[in-house]
């Protein structure tokens, strides 16, 4: 009976240690596939002092263009701004007359994988903050950090915050107030950059929160929580409350009432410390979504993570195919509610609000990277002008975080991540689209290049690495 025993126990452990093997194996080939981000394999952007020349600029400071300029660049930081820099024996990039800015930033992100940095760099941005903490996250801050791959600059929020009542496996249900303070530090010792806050969160755990984050310094996000009143996200603490769909489903109560609307614009524009993150795109697609029957097939689709393209675009797309299916009148209410969505923006614009560009991307049919330009313009298609739809994506979130200060203008000191595009983004956006260069912290990487990184990402075959990451995150909970 021993001899058995044994003979099973070693089974076991073989078996035990066969599957860890396994697990690290596809892992370390994902990592492997995604090697071409190590700034190692690039030696053309180990430079990070050179003169760029020829070139106009636009410093999102003011609404202007400052012509035939010279930007020295040295080791990444935007050193002088002149018309003429003498450049000894610095290398010069010809800037062809062509319009160098900040690269943008996407304030609400999921990202799922090393591929999805490359193509947010491919597509001009060169920040994101991604709102949904996973440990795998941590370790993608920390090569970023580290300067051993090529991608935005990258902040993290923690897992995301909910109370007792609000269920599913991506959230982090807290039990106690007690509880909800020992998350933040917990979140604040992993090295998480801010904190957020869910749907379901009830007063007193919010309370706790933003009191113990505050003794942390962390800012918080807040994904509007139907616990508290709209008003109550409206303090100090709170960086920003996301989602327009959330001003329409909370205190407006689904109803498309201009009259409440006004009351709420009027008290988010007297909250000054907070600031306003769209994030139109996910919700737009929800229409494109019923319009499109096909659209899971799309070629837009093959820049989806593979995990997230088979569980939640699928699931997305099934729900809303049936809704219409039972009711066709649901295609005119989406597409009603987003126009308020566009009118709520500006009113909230107009009232002074902090407005920050954010996609959603990485959940749904919101792809990664691309969709920051139909973000844009849909703030256009709401009224703003040209510059200040470019500064929801530059200078306006550079005042959000205190880690987000040294980027998003070009002006002397500033880190030089910065795009330069052919035309003049104040008369066109979309030269935004395919930018001819992207600077990330001094980095140089060419059209060439970019379109490489985006290459790689489409149709990746990571499915079964994405799933153990996944896991991990729900082991880890």
């Amino acid at each position: 009976m021993k001899k058995i025993l044994k003979t099973i126990l070693k089974l076991i452990t073989g078996l035990f240690l066969l599957i860890i093997v396994l697990v690290l194996s596809v892992l370390l080939i994902d990592l492997g596939n995604v090697g071409y981000l190590k700034i190692t394999n690039h030696p053309e952007a180990e430079n990070r002092s050179y003169l760029i020349r020829n070139v106009n600029i636009l410093p999102m400071t003011m609404d202007t263009v400052l012509r035939n300029k010279s930007v020295w660049i040295k080791n990444g930081v935007i050193s002088k701004i002149a018309e003429d820099i003498d450049a000894g024996d610095m290398a010069v990039v010809d800037g062809n007359n062509k319009y160098l800015l900040p690269g943008l930033t996407d304030m609400h992100v999921h990202v799922w994988d090393d591929y999805e940095l490359g193509l947010y760099l491919s597509n001009g941005v060169t920040a994101v903050r991604n709102v949904w903490g996973q440990p795998m996250h941590l370790r993608m801050k920390a090569a970023i950090t580290q300067d051993k791959i090529l991608a935005p600059m990258f902040f993290t929020s923690g897992p995301k915050l909910t109370g007792p009542e609000f269920l599913g496996d991506d959230n982090q249900q807290l039990f106690s107030v007690g509880e909800a303070k020992d998350m933040v530090v917990k979140i604040k010792n992993k090295g998480y950059d801010f904190i957020k806050t869910y749907y379901g969160l009830p007063q007193d755990y919010f309370d706790a929160i933003l009191e113990e984050a505050k003794k942390s310094d962390l800012d918080i996000a807040a994904h509007p929580s139907n616990k508290v009143p709209y008003e109550y996200h409206f303090r100090s603490g709170i960086a920003t409350v996301e989602h327009a769909e959330d001003i329409v489903q909370q205190p407006l109560d689904y109803k498309l009432d201009t009259l409440k609307l006004n009351e709420v614009v009027a008290a988010f524009g007297k909250a000054h410390e907070t600031s306003f993150c769209p994030t139109l795109t996910v919700f737009h697609n929800i229409y494109n979504m019923l319009e499109d029957d096909d659209i899971l097939n799309s070629s837009s689709l093959g820049q989806m993570n593979p995990m997230i393209r088979k569980m939640d675009s699928k699931a997305q797309f099934d729900r809303w195919y049936g809704t219409k299916m039972e009711d066709p009148g649901v295609v005119d209410r989406i597409k009603n509610q987003h126009m308020f969505h566009l009118l709520a923006l500006k009113k909230l614009h107009r009232a002074g609000v902090n407005i920050v560009c954010g996609t959603d991307a990485g959940i749904g049919v919101t792809v990664p990277g691309a969709s920051i330009h139909r973000e844009l313009e849909l703030y256009r298609e709401a009224g703003l002008s040209n510059y200040e739809v470019l500064k929801t994506a530059t200078v306006n979130p550079s005042k959000v975080h205190g880690f987000m200060k040294d980027f998003g203008t070009v002006e002397n000191g500033k880190m030089a991540n910065l795009i330069l595009v052919n035309g003049n983004p104040l008369q066109d956006l979309a030269v935004l689209q395919n930018p001819e260069m992207v600077f990330i912290k001094g980095r140089k990487l060419d059209r060439k290049t970019l379109d490489e990184f985006k290459t790689a990402a489409t149709d990746r075959s990571n499915l079964l690495a994405s799933f153990l990451r996944y896991a991990e995150f729900l082991v880890s909970k």
